[in-house]
C-alpha cells in the first residue's frame, strides 16, 4: 500500500477528540448555570413590576386589540407569587385588570398613554380617572404619561395642565415618567407632581454602563434625584436590564448579567428604602420591530410566562444548550462523513478542525437569528447564510477527503462554483458590515455567520471574480475602523466582528490574485 493511501489512524482520532471536547466545552460555557444570591421568594416579595397584556403573538398595533382576559387572569397569578403591585402604560385594553388584580391581591400604578394625539389623550386621561376613582382600594397611584417629552409628543406646560386636570379629580397620587435626563431638562414638571418617576435603564445611557458598575450608576443618579428634589419622594420608575441583544461598549445582555443587576439592584434599593417598579414582567417580542433583539427581552419571565432565572435560582445564559450542542454535534460528524477517507496527516487534523468549527459557528449563527430575526425577511437572510455555509462545509470536507465516486462528483461542481461561494459570502459581509456602520443602533453582530467560509477560503483561495472580490474587500476592509470607533474599543463583540472581517478581507485578497 502506497504512502498516499495509508489512513493516518491516530492524528485523526487525536483531532476528532479535540473536535468533541471543544465543541462540547464551547456549548456547555455558554450554557452553564450560575448560582446568584436571590432576590425574590415565596417568602419575600418584591414591590412592583411594569406590566403590558400582550400575548406573544400580539402587540399594540393590533386594531383593534382584543385582550385575552384568561391571559391577564393567568398572569396576575403568577406576578403575585412574586410582587406586591403592577404598573401599566396604558387605559386600551384594561378594563378588566382592577378586578383580576382585586382578586390576586396585586396594587396597581395605573397609566394614561399621552401621545401627540390630543382626542386620544384625553380619552386615556378620562378613562385614568375614572378607573382610579372606580379601584380606590386597588389603584395606588396614577402615572399622566410615559415619556412623552422623550418623544417630543408633548410640552412640558401641556403636561402641567394634564397633571393638574388628574390631580382635581383624584385622591391617589399622581405623578408623571420619563427617562431621568428630562426631569433635569424640565424641572417645572417638579411640583406639578407628587412624586417624581424616573427610569434608570443603565445599558441605553448615552454612555452605556457594563453589569459591574450598573447599580451603582442607578444609586448615584438616584442619590442625586433625592438631594436635588427633596422633599418630594421619587420612584424608580423603570429599571432592568435586557437578557438577549447586542453589545452597547461594555453593556452586554445576557440572562446572567440581567439576574445580577436585578438581584444586585433589588438588594440596595431595599437597604436604602428606595421606592421602585422592576421592567419589565415579561419579554415582549413585538419590541423587536423598533429596538432590535433587545427590544424584545427584558422580562423577568419569558415570552411563554416560563422562568428566566431572573429572581432567584441558577441562572443560565443558554438553559437549552444541550440542544444547541447536539445540533453542533451531528454538524461535525456530518463533515467527518462528507470528508471520507482522509489522504495525509495534515488532512486528518484538519478535517476534524473543520467540523469542530462548524458545530461551534453555524450553529451560533442560527442560535442568533433564533433571537434577533423578525419577520419572514430575516429569517431567509439567516437561512441562506446558514445554507451557505453549508455549501462552504461540504466544498472545504471535500477538499480534505479521498475523491472517488459521489464524492468526486460532488467536489467538482462545487469547485468549479467556487469562487462564487466566497463572492456570495463577501457579499454578505459587506451588507452587514454597511448596517453597522450606517445603522448600528438595532443591529446584532453576525460574527458567527461568516467565520466558517473566511477561514475555509483564507486557507485555500479560489478563483473567481477578480473585480467584484476587489470591491467587497474594499467596502469590508473600509468599514472595519468605522465601525469601531462608532462602538468603542472597549466592546468584545464590535472587536469580533472586526476580526471575521479581517479574516474575510484577507481571503477575498488572496483569491484576488489568483490567476486563472
Amino acid at each position: 500500500m502506497s504512502a498516499t493511501a495509508r489512513f493516518p489512524v491516530l492524528p485523526y482520532l487525536f483531532a476528532c477528540l479535540l473536535g468533541v471536547f471543544a465543541i462540547t466545552g464551547f456549548w456547555y460555557g455558554l450554557g452553564q448555570p450560575v448560582i446568584l444570591p436571590d432576590a425574590a421568594t415565596p417568602t419575600h416579595k418584591l414591590q412592583c413590576a411594569s406590566y403590558t397584556p400582550f400575548d406573544k403573538d400580539q402587540s399594540p398595533f393590533d386594531q383593534p386589540f382584543v385582550p385575552r382576559v384568561e391571559r391577564m387572569d393567568a398572569d396576575l397569578a403568577l406576578l403575585a407569587t412574586r410582587f406586591q403591585c403592577i404598573r401599566t402604560y396604558s387605559q386600551a385594553g384594561l378594563e378588566a385588570l382592577p378586578d383580576l388584580a382585586r382578586k390576586h391581591g396585586l396594587k396597581l400604578m395605573i397609566g394614561a398613554w399621552v401621545s401627540s394625539d390630543p382626542v386620544a389623550t384625553e380619552q386615556e386621561v378620562d378613562a385614568l380617572i375614572a378607573s382610579a376613582n372606580a379601584n380606590p382600594d386597588v389603584v395606588s397611584a396614577v402615572i399622566v404619561g410615559n415619556e412623552a417629552l422623550l418623544r417630543k409628543e408633548v410640552t412640558a406646560p401641556q403636561l402641567v395642565k394634564l397633571i393638574a386636570k388628574v390631580k382635581s379629580q383624584v385622591k391617589q397620587p399622581v405623578t408623571y415618567a420619563d427617562v431621568w435626563e428630562f426631569w433635569l431638562q424640565h424641572p417645572e414638571i417638579a411640583p406639578a407632581v407628587d412624586f417624581l418617576t424616573i427610569h434608570l435603564l443603565p445599558y441605553w445611557e448615552d454612555d452605556p454602563a457594563g453589569i459591574d458598575q450598573a447599580v451603582n450608576h442607578v444609586a448615584q443618579i438616584r442619590q442625586v434625584f433625592g438631594n436635588k428634589f427633596a422633599p418630594k419622594d421619587i420612584l424608580i420608575g423603570e429599571t432592568g436590564w435586557p437578557s438577549e441583544g447586542r453589545q452597547r461598549e461594555t453593556a452586554l445582555p445576557s440572562r446572567v448579567n440581567e439576574a445580577k443587576f436585578i438581584r444586585g439592584f433589588v438588594t440596595l434599593a431595599e437597604q436604602n428604602g428606595w421606592k421602585y417598579n422592576l421592567i419589565e414582567a415579561f419579554d415582549q417580542p413585538w419590541k423587536r420591530g423598533s429596538e432590535g433583539a433587545v427590544g424584545g427581552y427584558w422580562g423577568l419571565f419569558d415570552a411563554d410566562r416560563q422562568e428566566k432565572g431572573i429572581l432567584a435560582g441558577p441562572v443560565s445564559n443558554l438553559p437549552h444548550w444541550p440542544a444547541w450542542l447536539g445540533l453542533g454535534a451531528a454538524l461535525f460528524l456530518s463533515t467527518l462523513i462528507i470528508g471520507g477517507r482522509v489522504r495525509s496527516t495534515r488532512a486528518a487534523l484538519l478535517l476534524p478542525a473543520l467540523g469542530a468549527v462548524t458545530g461551534c459557528s453555524v450553529v451560533a449563527w442560527a442560535e442568533l437569528a433564533s433571537v434577533t430575526s423578525r419577520f419572514a425577511g430575516e429569517w431567509v437572510w439567516a437561512g441562506l447564510l446558514v445554507g451557505l455555509n453549508l455549501i462552504v462545509l461540504s466544498h472545504a470536507a471535500l477538499a480534505l477527503g479521498q475523491k472517488e465516486g459521489w464524492r468526486e462528483r460532488l467536489f467538482n461542481v462545487l469547485e468549479r462554483h467556487a469562487g462564487w461561494w466566497l463572492a456570495a459570502a463577501g457579499f454578505a459581509g459587506a451588507v452587514m458590515m454597511l448596517g453597522l456602520v450606517f445603522e448600528p443602533r438595532y443591529r446584532s453582530f453576525p460574527s458567527a455567520a461568516l467565520i466558517l467560509p473566511a477561514l475555509v477560503y483564507l486557507l485555500r483561495p479560489v478563483r473567481g471574480p477578480r473585480r467584484e472580490f476587489g470591491l467587497l474587500a474594499l467596502i469590508i476592509g473600509a468599514g472595519i475602523p468605522v465601525q469601531l470607533y462608532r462602538e468603542g474599543l472597549i466592546n468584545e463583540q464590535a472587536w469580533g466582528w472586526a476580526l471575521v472581517s479581517v479574516l474575510m478581507v484577507i481571503a477575498l485578497w488572496r483569491s484576488l490574485r489568483q490567476r486563472a
